[in-house]
Order: structure tokens, then sequence, then C-alpha cells
């Protein structure tokens, strides 16, 4: 069905509540972040029923809390800024000049919260769900480092968010939402501050932990022929995917999450090879492995910390010895990541600075990545008249093989936002071993 459009009302920015100097004046970027200047932001948003207050009213409500909230994520209200250094490089940073972050309300009176949330696939009118459109992290030079749009549906209202990837992570923007609707419930302060102190390997002096970078390109893709779908896993499901896991590798160490992770890596690969002899391939399955408790972190690190991971093997390997041997591989790889293994990278990385570029629509990829985590806390997020209905991400960040992880509104169980070429997602559908898993 066609759906009808999203109209705009206003759209401003919002600085701190104050004026005076804030607690933080600029932010170093680390090489976690560093790496992100050229990638694709983050798209993450709330269905909600429809509050009982008239609109103009809770809109304003949300406007002001969103404001409080900045108060204490300074950052959040800045502009990346640039610096010159030798040889036609640069210097990247925050500046935390309270320049605001962009909030923008949206009215779709004839759009239905079950008009998004009831198709097979994820409708294109997501897109429209969400502020700054065609956004790259390096565009936080000039624009916002993070956007929210309301938008006031039939049945309900949807509260998105667009974070610049390269300030923020998915730990960081959940507590950045959840400090944000405490505030607008009634609080007076925020639960959990966050903690602006940089993380740096021990081994850089402290006068040595700027690194230049070339000036960032913004590279353009056209619109990629994708599909979207959300896979929806109970508790129950999830149990029998790790007992059958565990017990063909002959162990009890396979989590929840490794399991699922080698079933969504297997049944992917499956269905990509129906056209053409992958056996001799070898494919990946990427893993943001948080590094908060491996190094460890304060709780409540503002920023990026993670370990992008790799486990590697051959289609025919990957398809003929089972779901335990993929979730042992799994097991074997994120057991490695210790914080001496994280730190390393970093290290490695400073020798040999490289900066991500956003993902192609390549028409066939061999790679599925495991990206967000089940484990945000995701339906707490109150903004005072009920808790959120569903999560959903935008389409900014979809290539084939990326699949993103949300609890799911019912406890114990995950929902898996997965994209994927078109002929893969329909041999996905048609596949028996990969959609009866998810009806136990």
């Amino acid at each position: 069905m066609k759906m009808a459009r999203i109209d705009v009302i206003s759209s401003c920015l919002v600085g701190t509540t104050s004026t005076d100097a804030t607690p933080i004046s600029r932010l170093e970027l680390t090489p976690w972040d560093l790496q992100l200047l050229q990638f694709n932001p983050m798209q993450r948003g709330l269905f909600f029923p429809k509050p009982e207050s008239d609109q103009k009213s809770y809109i304003l409500h949300l406007k002001n809390s969103f404001s409080r909230a900045l108060d204490f994520f300074p950052p959040l209200a800045g502009r990346l800024a640039a610096v010159p250094a030798a040889d036609n490089s640069f210097f990247y940073f925050v500046d935390c000049n309270n320049a605001g972050a962009e909030f923008t309300h949206a009215d779709a009176p004839a759009v239905s919260v079950s008009h998004i949330l009831e198709p097979k696939y994820i409708p294109e009118i997501v897109s429209d769900l969400f502020p700054l459109e065609g956004y790259c992290n390096c565009d936080g030079l000039s624009k916002p480092l993070l956007g929210v749009q309301v938008t006031q549906l039939a049945d309900g209202v949807f509260v998105g968010c667009t974070a610049n990837h390269a300030v923020i992570d998915g730990v960081s923007l959940w507590h950045f939402i959840n400090s944000w609707s405490e505030l607008s419930r009634g609080s007076a302060t925020i639960s959990k501050h966050p903690v602006f102190d940089r993380w740096f390997p021990s081994s850089m002096p402290d006068d040595n932990r700027l690194f230049p970078l070339p000036a960032l390109e913004k590279i353009r893709y056209p619109p990629p022929p994708l599909m979207a779908r959300v896979f929806r896993f109970s508790k129950e499901s999830l149990a029998e995917l790790k007992s059958k896991a565990n017990s063909e590798a002959g162990t009890d160490k396979i989590s929840t999450l490794q399991a699922l992770s080698a079933h969504l890596w297997r049944s992917t690969t499956r269905c990509r090879g129906e056209e053409d002899d992958l056996s001799s391939q070898e494919v990946s399955i990427m893993m943001a492995i948080g590094a908060r408790a491996r190094i460890p972190l304060a709780d409540g690190y503002f920023g990026n910390a993670f370990n992008s991971s790799f486990t590697k093997m051959s289609t025919s390997e990957l398809l003929e010895r089972g779901l335990g041997h993929a979730a042992l591989k799994i097991n074997a790889h994120v057991a490695a990541q210790s914080g001496e293994a994280v730190i390393k990278t970093v290290e490695d990385w400073v020798k040999n600075p490289v900066v991500f570029q956003r993902f192609p629509p390549r028409k066939r990829s061999s790679v599925v990545m495991i990206a967000s985590s089940h484990r945000h806390n995701v339906y707490a997020n109150d903004f005072g008249w009920g808790k959120p209905i569903s999560a959903l991400s935008g389409k900014i960040e979809q290539f084939d093989g990326n699949m993103k992880l949300f609890p799911a509104a019912v406890a114990g169980g995950i929902d898996v936002e997965v994209c994927l070429v078109p002929e893969t997602m329909q041999a996905m559908e048609d596949d028996a071993e990969f959609m009866e898993a998810m009806l136990i």
C-alpha cells in the first residue's frame, strides 16, 4: 500500500537550558571515535501510545526535557571541529559550543502504528520518521551531532533519533534516551551521569593523543536494492537454539547470543548460496565486541568503546558442520577478545590510522554483521504517558547482511532487524530450518 506523507510542522536547534559555560568545552576523539568519521550515523526510534494531553502540550514538554537532558550531555549540543595539522591533515575533536541539537515535530495523521509494524517488510516511510536525512558522520563539522524527530501518528507517537556515530555509540545513545525519559517523567536529575574522561592506552603519553587525519570525504551511494524485516525470537525459541548449539558442540559455554548469531550466520550464508557455488568461498560474521567491561571503563563512559571483530570460515565448513560448530567458533573468538586484545587493536590503529567508509550497496555480500544489542534498556523509556510499544532503526545504516538486535517487548525474547538483498530475503523466508527456529 502507498503510505500517506509525513509533514514536518517545525524544526529548530535546541541547546542546553543554561547559557553559562558547560562542564566541558572540548571533547577529544579517541581512536574508536576517529575511525568512524566517514561512517554512517546511528538511527534508533521508539513507538508509543498516543498521549492523552494535546499535541502542542506534550511536544513542548518533550522539547524542554530534551534541552534539560543536553545539560548533562553537552557534547551532543556541539559540533565536530577540525584544526589544521601538517601535510594537509587535520586534528578532529568535538567543540562543545552549544550550537544545538535538532528537534523536529512532524505529523502523519493518516498513518497508524499498525501501518508501519504489521507489514511483513519495514516500509519505506520509516525513512521519513528520522531527522537529518542523507547524513554522514563527517557532516557533524557543520550539522548537529544529534537530531530528534517526534512524529504524531493517527494512534501513537514515534520518537526517532539520528546520532553521529563518531561521537556516540549505542550504549551511550540509549544512556542519553534513558536520561531524557527520566527528566520527561519529572525527575530533577538523572540516575546515571555520563563520564567524559577519555580513554587511551597507557602506552600513549598524554602529550601525544592527537591523530592527524586527511580531510574527510562524504561518499554518496545510490539507494540500495534492499529489503528489511524484523524476525522475532521468543525466550523459548532462544533457549532451544542455545541448547541445540551446546549439545552439538559438547559443551555448556555457548551463550544465547552466540547461538543466535551462529543461526543467523548459517541461515544467511545458506540462502545466499542458492544461485552460486560458494562452497569454497570464505564467509565472515562481524561483531562489535564491547570494550567497557573488558578494559574496564567507568560506568557511564561516553563515546565509542568497541572492537570490530571478524570470525571467518569456508562456506562448506560453516554449513556442513552444524550450528554447534559455528557457535563454538564464535564463542572462542569472543573469549579471545580480552582487555589486552582490545588495547592492542587500538595501539595498532594508532600506528596505521584507518577511517572506515560507509557501507556500499553491493549487489551481494559474504558478510553478516551483528549490531546493536538486546541488552540495551529500551522498554523502560517512558516519557510520561506509557512505555514503548516497539523499537525500530532507520534505513541510513542498511546494507546487505546488516542485522540489528533489540530486546523484544515480551521479556526474554530478541527481535532481529534483518537487511538483505531481495533474493536472499525470499530464500530465508522459504528456508524451513531458519523459520522453524522461531516457532518454538
